[in-house]
């Protein structure tokens, strides 16, 4: 709801749904530091439920190892500040790491070159902690193309070049998705996806394996990890989610009942 405070010649034009709503995004960090804090003190014991796209990863690398040819990882379109490519990325050191354990090569591609530098690191780290530092190869982490379809012509001819015998498309896509789903299904890759974008996720779900749908994909660094952090932050999230729903059926009842008290607080 909004009014009009006369100060002198100026009228200034007040949300009363601002104090709201800033409140709401205060609670909402204390619920998740509470989350995270609790959960590292081991307080709390969250589990995350089964997601059968990540544990399909080891199969894939698996199967790669048994047929002698590469795995190929992209996170897409988007730059280092995408949390698709973030949760993508946190994914890609834990198959780099298992592909090293096994003797795979691991292709990993991306468009955006701020992506580059936590790559190159992250990778790194993975064949360090594997014990296979001396197979690590820079030249095997490619920036393609900053255009969109530039990026997936280069990324379907190394798919199909290389004949990857998996294909994992793990970050922010868009009309390109079904150009590299379709690299991999040329190739016989096996192929788990996933994204947040809704428009991109029924190309996946029709022609990958797997599908991490949605916020899966966030969830997925956390659920391979099991680092306390990361799981708190889920819980604090989910816990977000619940009291958003109590707030929804609460301020629709009231709502229907002539009540708007509660909606204008919010500034809805």
């Amino acid at each position: 709801m909004e009014k009009m405070i006369a100060t002198g010649d100026v009228e200034l034009s007040v949300r009363s749904g601002f104090n709201g709503a800033l409140i709401m995004f205060i609670v909402s960090l204390a619920i998740i530091g509470l989350g995270i804090y609790m959960t590292v003190k081991g307080v709390l014991k969250p589990r995350i439920r089964r997601l059968p796209g990540v544990d399909a990863l080891d199969e894939c690398i698996g199967r790669a190892a048994e047929l002698g040819r590469p795995v190929h990882y992209t996170v897409g379109l988007g730059g280092i500040y995408n949390e698709q490519v973030i949760a993508g990325l946190s994914i890609a050191r834990y198959v780099a790491r298992r592909c090293a354990e096994l003797g795979v090569r691991f292709l990993f591609t991306f468009s955006a070159p701020t992506v580059q530098p936590v790559a190159v690191d992250l990778i790194k780290e993975a064949y360090l902690e594997a014990g296979k530092p001396e197979e690590f190869r820079p030249e095997d982490i490619m920036w393609l193309s900053d255009r969109q379809f530039a990026f997936a012509t280069g990324v379907m001819g190394l798919v199909l070049r290389e004949k990857a015998a998996a294909n994992l498309l793990l970050g922010y896509f868009a009309a390109e998705s079904l150009i590299f789903a379709e690299a991999g299904y040329r190739a016989g890759a096996m192929q788990i996806a996933g994204t947040t974008n809704s428009y991109q996720i029924p190309f996946f779900v029709t022609t990958c394996d797997y599908t991490l749908i949605s916020e899966e994909l966030i969830t997925a660094g956390a659920y391979i990890s099991k680092e306390p952090r990361q799981v708190g932050s889920i819980l604090g999230q989910d816990y977000i989610r619940l009291i958003g729903l109590i707030l929804m059926g609460v301020g629709a009842v009231l709502y229907a009942l002539g009540w708007k008290t509660l909606t204008d607080w919010l500034g809805l």
